[in-house]
């Protein structure tokens, strides 16, 4: 008898001891909210990255500068050819006169430099570029009926482009214009009356003086020609430059 309740002892030691049903549901569930966590982070590690991504590709949008000041506008006046400079002179007048300086901002006429050779020398004047106009430069919002009428009254002044209503230029119109204007400063002078090859000139200057001869080339660039003068009854190649001669009469 005492053998036999050993043996049962030891069998009763050898089994395994189950979990009560109480002690299974605390693994599932603390084994589930293990996964649950770890799908949250893994779902918050690629909303993050998403988001990474988002900011390193989204086009970055600037805004455009707002202009800042009075705008202002170029304007083409109509007058009698000629009387340009005159009529220039009378608008600066009436602008100071009337304080209208913040009105009208530049008042331009468009002339570029030549010269022209006379008696061997070099006679400079400015021609105008865009003969019977002035340009006006004013601020939209001041050009006014009263200043409009004030400088459409002065003598010899026809009209604004758009009359009453001032039309302004423009912006490439008067860009090309002013660009022109500066181009031709830098230039420097230009002949007025330019050399063309083939044509007869008197040589006033140097050891050829007198002799009269044909121009056969051009060097604008460096105001040079070459001239076939007759020596002796033979055509000769003489180089002078422009302020050696004249056109022959």
């Amino acid at each position: 008898m005492a053998e036999e309740d050993q043996k049962n002892a030891a069998e009763e030691e050898q089994q395994p001891v189950e979990a009560t049903e109480d002690e299974t549901v605390e693994v599932e569930t603390a084994e589930a909210t293990s996964e649950a966590e770890e799908a949250i982070e893994e779902e918050v590690a690629e909303t993050e990255e998403d988001t990474e991504d988002t900011e390193e590709t989204e086009p970055v949008v600037e805004a455009e500068p707002v202009p800042v000041g009075p705008v202002r506008r170029w304007y083409s006046l109509r007058v009698i050819s000629g009387k340009e400079r005159k009529i220039k002179e009378r608008i600066e007048l009436e602008i100071s006169r009337n304080n209208w300086g913040d009105h009208v901002t530049q008042i331009l006429v468009p002339t570029e430099k030549v010269y022209k050779i006379r008696g061997g020398k070099k006679v400079i004047s400015e021609r105008n570029i865009l003969p019977g106009y002035i340009l006006v430069e004013a601020v939209s919002k001041k050009l006014t009926a009263d200043v409009v009428s004030t400088i459409a009254n002065i003598p010899n002044v026809i009209h604004f482009l758009g009359k009453e209503n001032p039309i302004p230029m423009r912006a490439s119109e008067a860009n090309r214009m002013l660009g022109k204007v500066d181009e031709s400063q830098d230039a420097g002078e230009q002949m007025i009356e330019p050399f063309i090859v083939g044509e007869t000139v008197k040589i006033i200057d140097g050891p050829f003086s007198e002799f009269v001869g044909d121009i056969q080339e051009v060097n604008e660039e460096k105001k040079k020609l070459k001239v076939i003068v007759k020596i002796f009854g033979r055509g000769t190649e003489v180089e002078l430059n422009f302020m050696q001669v004249e056109k022959a009469s």
